[in-house]
């Protein structure tokens, strides 16, 4: 078996050590039963006189060609599925049409510019009956014909799909012929290619067919039967060009030259030479003149390869329409013999995944109770998911998402937010040493003890240092609140996908709710800044400790200044200063340093709570929020939106309604397609 597939993609120049097709290695390593099916032993090759075009597999291929066929017609290659096809293509007037009707014996529209206006599937099969079946398949519908009349009935169907002009389409038409001796084969043709657009043509017809051409051969799975004229530079066909670029080595690509009687000169060296580099080799045809019968054109084809002085010399295994038609079985038994398990893995693959996604959707609600059972089922599970994020911290369910790792972003947040209160300038008490103090003082003036420190002073002091930073205790609000919105918002949204008549509501319930939250943040931050702006209390020993080991200092500070020794100082918790102005102050001195240091020490105070509180306040809010807030905030979002009406809620959403008809529709055709594969998989077995 082996040996006869070798003999048939031996390379056209009859070389050893020439570069074989990989077609070679996947047809020895595809599933040995299935070849024996479709391969069988084939003997020798019959001499081209005595050579049937219908080889003796003919009747072991047709099964799997007619299901190959059946999932054609199923359009499964809509679901992404990729079937094995022997595609037609070439430059216009080529002769592709003459190399089609000799191998299905039957007249193909002719004329002058594109003939073939929409992809047209050709199926020919060998039928035992004397009288031919031809019929053709479009838009849904059956039309019967016959040989007389098979052009003008492809006319009028292209006419149908098409139009009635000269433009194309990519929707395709299939061509059933059943008639005795012919070769069991499905191909593809495509409209010829075309640069010039003639009258009634579109201006970009040359895009539609190249886009339409590049569809068709782009999968592996496509073998390209390029035909190209003897008469032209093989380097210059746009046929060539369009091949190579998906199919670079030329393994699947197979070359059929026409018209070799009109420009014998040269053919043999172009074909052996293989200067456009394709891998399954050439086939030289000669095309049918005028009316000759098909029997009397093979036996005219025969005598010229046999007799021309330059024909002659061309190797008999790579001329002529029979072996054209043997080597295409052959190709389409191994193309398709090495895609069968990956097109039944894909069917099944897709098949399962549509299942799958159709059981996640919500079944269709058709009470209210239903409805209530679900909306309360889904609130419970984005409350669930909450209470996991937002307050255990846990992210199991979204572990590649930092993002949702909401504790951990907070604590950065929080660390963030208290470095800025620790940098900003009212926390910097090296900035201009003893001057705020010193200029409060001032203002305090009094008819008093010289040594009474007035608490207005301190709580003037406190005041412009706490309105200094409140606008981080803000900006930390809102920031953090448009976080846990994102968030909260994303939660929501993932688990009512499939539940549109609870996602809009749960939405704006959600999106309601982080305004109240926020709000109530905002409200509380300002009590707080008020609260430390009015009051100066604290009971955490820390403050008087602080204190007095930072007045231990005083009177080495003030000495150091009366003696005007240098202008800077180095004083233990501030690092050096600049002292050189304060001389002029020597009375305020002992106040103004006195009333810094319980700045100092306070002020530290002061910023651990800002920090804790903020804390605590956030932990509470989240912990309201997911345990109490947003089903109630939902529940009062459904019933006012609704004015108590939740038969409204029942109906489904149109996406969701056409996702779930798109799911059924496709596993329908993938179950049908899955029998189809059955079917011949029992012929294989048996």
């Amino acid at each position: 078996m082996s040996g006869s597939y070798r003999r048939f993609i031996k390379p056209s120049n009859g070389k050893r050590g020439h570069k074989s097709s990989v077609y070679e290695e996947d047809y020895l390593s595809a599933e040995e039963n299935l070849h024996a099916l479709v391969i069988g032993d084939e003997d020798q090759p019959t001499p081209i006189q005595s050579m049937p075009m219908m080889s003796s597999f003919n009747d072991r291929i047709r099964p799997i060609l007619d299901a190959v066929d059946q999932l054609r017609n199923l359009m499964v290659m809509k679901e992404g599925i990729q079937l094995p096809t022997i595609v037609v293509v070439g430059d216009q007037s080529s002769g592709k049409s003459s190399v089609l009707e000799s191998l299905a014996s039957i007249s193909l529209p002719r004329g002058q510019g594109i003939c073939t206006r929409v992809p047209l599937i050709m199926r020919l099969q060998h039928n035992t009956s004397l009288i031919p079946e031809i019929f053709l398949e479009f838009n849904g519908k059956t039309i019967q014909t016959d040989e007389a009349n098979v052009a003008d009935a492809i006319n009028t169907a292209t006419e149908e799909i098409a139009g009635g002009g000269k433009g194309i389409s990519d929707a395709p038409l299939t061509l059933v012929v059943k008639k005795n001796g012919l070769p069991d084969l499905t191909m593809v043709d495509l409209p010829g290619i075309t640069r010039v657009p003639v009258h009634g043509q579109p201006d970009n017809i040359y895009e539609q067919i190249a886009a339409i051409v590049m569809q068709y051969i782009q999968p592996e799975e496509s073998i390209i039967l390029n035909v190209l004229p003897a008469s032209v530079d093989f380097t210059t066909c746009e046929s060539i060009r369009m091949s190579r670029q998906v199919d670079k080595t030329g393994q699947r690509t197979l070359a059929v030259v026409t018209k070799a009687d009109k420009a014998p000169e040269g053919l043999l060296e172009k074909v052996t030479a293989d200067d456009v580099n394709i891998g399954l080799g050439y086939v030289c045809v000669r095309n049918r003149i005028g009316d000759e019968s098909y029997d009397n054109a093979r036996m005219e084809e025969a005598n010229l390869f046999a007799t021309h002085p330059l024909l002659s010399r061309i190797d008999k295994s790579i001329v002529g329409i029979p072996v054209l038609a043997k080597k295409l079985m052959h190709i389409q038994a191994t193309i398709m013999a090495k895609c069968w398990p990956e097109i039944v893995g894909k069917i099944n693959e897709k098949l399962n995944g549509n299942v799958a996604e159709l059981n996640r959707m919500p079944k269709a609600m058709s009470s209210v109770a239903e409805f209530l059972t679900a909306f309360m089922q889904v609130i419970g599970y984005v409350k669930e998911s909450l209470r996991k994020i937002l307050v255990r911290g846990e992210y199991d369910e979204y572990p590649d998402d930092r993002n949702m790792h909401c504790v951990a972003r907070v604590a950065e947040m929080f660390n963030l937010y208290s470095d800025d209160l620790l940098n900003c300038p009212e926390s910097d008490h090296t900035r201009n040493f003893l001057m705020d103090e010193i200029r409060v003082l001032e203002e305090a003036k009094a008819i008093e003890l010289p040594n009474f420190l007035p608490r207005l002073t301190f709580l003037s002091l406190l005041q412009r240092k706490v309105e200094g930073v409140s606008h981080l205790l803000f900006g930390f609000v809102e920031k953090v609140w448009a976080y846990f919105e994102n968030l909260v918002l994303s939660v929501s949204m993932h688990h009512t996908e499939n539940y549109p008549q609870v996602l809009f509501t749960t939405k704006r319930a959600c999106q309601n709710l982080m305004v109240k939250m926020r709000e109530q943040s905002i409200d509380w931050v300002s009590e707080i800044v008020q609260m430390e702006k009015l009051t100066d209390y604290t009971s955490n020993p820390e403050y008087l400790n602080e204190w007095n080991m930072l007045m231990s200092h005083r009177q080495a500070f003030i000495d150091h200044v009366q003696k005007n020794e240098s202008s800077k100082m180095k004083i233990e918790g501030f690092g050096e200063v600049e002292i050189g102005n304060l001389r002029e102050y020597q009375p305020l001195l002992s106040s103004a340093f006195d009333l810094k240091m319980r700045m100092t020490a306070y002020w530290k105070i002061v910023l651990r709570r800002l920090v804790d509180c903020m804390a605590l306040h956030l932990q509470l809010s989240v912990r309201n929020l997911v345990d109490k807030e947003l089903e109630k905030e939902t529940i009062t979002e459904l019933m006012g939106t609704n004015g108590g009406k939740l038969e409204m809620m029942l109906e489904e959403a149109p996406s969701v309604a056409a996702k779930r008809r798109r799911l059924n529709g496709s596993i329908e055709l993938l179950r049908e397609a899955r029998d189809v594969l059955s079917n011949i998989m029992d012929k294989v077995s048996a």
